[in-house]
């Protein structure tokens, strides 16, 4: 108030206007800052300081105690009118104060809660693969015979174009063979009764009892149902 006063007016006023579009077009990063209030109270008492320098400036007579009253009478009627404009987004909603500041007295809760389903830690279980050299014992009882590419297992099922290596899931579920190329999967589902060939795919893994698969090293292992053609009959 004291500086606006010994100012010039014609320099004060363009200082009151230049706090004024500040709250206007910068509300929220004032608010946030806390500038907001320290502005609305430079207006409050910069306003009489930039009057007084206005009365001054006339003269001091009448004529400028008048000029300088009516223009406190307008400047504080459109600085009430700014002000209820800038709160207008708080009115009306007295009764959630109390919601409000229990919700603030707990935001250290919750942006320390999780959001979201708790993550689920998946740890495959490596595929225990064997040579097709000679029979293999199968985990559901009985012999498995591999010979020039088939498999052929003690209930009389057979799969074909197996490669060199074979395994099974550590349930005894399922039954997984390398193509002779190399280029992809053999799955049988024998509890389904499934065949699936699955180019391009390796088996990374076992997870409760289920077949996990990439399609190479470094890539993301997937479960069988996310793979395209995992629900296929072959």
């Amino acid at each position: 108030m004291l500086l606006l006063t010994l100012l010039p007016w014609w320099l004060g006023l363009p200082l009151l206007l230049a706090l004024i579009a500040a709250l206007l077009l910068l509300p929220q990063r004032l608010e946030i800052s806390g500038y907001a209030g320290v502005i609305r109270h430079a207006l409050r008492w910069g306003l009489p300081g930039c009057l007084l320098a206005l009365q001054r400036a006339l003269g001091g007579d009448v004529f400028a105690w008048v000029t300088a009253l009516l223009g406190a009478l307008a400047g504080y009627t459109l600085l009430i009118a700014l002000e209820s404009w800038l709160d207008r987004e708080r009115r009306g909603a007295p009764e959630h104060a109390s919601a409000d500041h229990a919700t603030s007295a707990e935001w250290p809760e919750l942006a320390l809660a999780p959001v979201g389903p708790a993550a689920k830690l998946i740890e495959l279980e490596s595929p225990h693969w064997l040579p097709v050299a000679g029979p293999l014992d199968d985990p559901r009882g009985g012999v498995v015979t591999c010979r020039g590419g088939r498999c052929c297992f003690a209930s009389g099922e057979c799969v074909d174009e197996v490669g060199e290596q074979v395994g099974f899931s550590p349930d005894g579920r399922w039954f997984a063979a390398q193509m002779i190329d190399q280029g992809g999967v053999i799955l049988w589902d024998r509890a389904r009764q499934q065949h699936l060939r699955l180019p391009g795919r390796q088996l990374d893994g076992w997870y409760q009892g289920q077949p996990w698969l990439s399609r190479g090293e470094g890539d993301m292992p997937v479960a069988l149902s996310a793979v395209p053609g995992g629900d296929d009959d072959r």
